[in-house]
């Protein structure tokens, strides 16, 4: 696991495992504290795919946190990477993902009306269709601003990314054991050795291990508008994590 931190953030070590820490700070400014496994690789190496399980405790520093956090598998979809410097080339993607995510009020990070978009959320994201439709997607992407059009828009986008998005009702301050189990048939998601959910979504391997908190905040609402920034942190801003097992 390699930590990655921005603006004064920090991967602390603690007692079997690591503290992420935002700094206090104004509105507008990212903050990022992050481990995760597969930086510097193309999406064809990521490490992951099924069967695979893990298993960690996790609390945060509040019930609500500024922004997001998490931990579980994606394929990193929104990074950007010409492969210079070292680094690995990589183009943005369609989404893949399975996750425990933690998302405060400003986010709405749902494509389905039914589904929640923000809150303490377990499930995830898989593209129906190949990568290289999401050049004209985002040749269509000025017509986000018109509010009819934007909704058009994130119906088609519901098309193709099925997803599957649970809401738990946990306080995640305190400490919770949290279990994904990625197979063949499916995902299931289990806190505190209790199933919250059983999905038959089947993101499409590899993915990369990633845990996380930042102050970023994104919404695509039902009714067409949208809005991303970041938010203002207070001075207790934490996530810890411990006793990660990977099978």
């Amino acid at each position: 696991m390699k930590p990655r931190s921005m603006l004064g953030a920090s991967v602390e070590p603690i007692a079997d495992g690591w503290r992420l820490r935002l700094p206090p700070g104004d509105a507008g400014g990212y903050r990022l504290a992050q481990l995760d496994d597969y930086r510097g690789l193309p999406r064809r190496r990521f490490p992951h795919r099924p069967p695979w399980r893990l298993r960690l405790r996790a609390r945060a520093s509040a019930a609500q946190l500024p922004g997001t956090w998490g931990f579980g598998l994606w394929n990193d979809p929104f990074g950007l990477s010409l492969g210079l410097g070292g680094t690995a080339g990589r183009l943005p993607a369609l989404p893949h993902a399975a996750w425990f995510f933690f998302a405060s009020p400003h986010n709405h990070l749902s494509l389905r009306d039914e589904q929640p978009g923000s809150g303490c959320l377990a499930g995830g994201y898989a593209a129906r269709l190949p990568a290289a439709l999401l050049a004209p997607g985002l040749l269509a992407s000025p017509l986000l601003v018109w509010r009819p059009a934007a909704r058009w828009l994130r119906r088609l986008a519901a098309r193709a990314v099925a997803q599957d998005l649970h809401a738990l009702p946990l306080d995640p301050s305190g400490w919770h054991a949290y279990e994904i189990e990625w197979t063949q048939a499916g995902l299931q998601f289990r806190v505190d050795s209790e199933v919250v959910l059983s999905s038959s979504l089947q993101p499409r391997p590899p993915l990369g291990l990633v845990l996380w908190v930042d102050n970023q905040y994104a919404a695509w609402r039902p009714d067409g508008s949208l809005s991303a920034g970041s938010l203002a942190t207070p001075a207790d801003c934490w996530v810890e994590i411990s006793h990660l097992e990977i099978e």
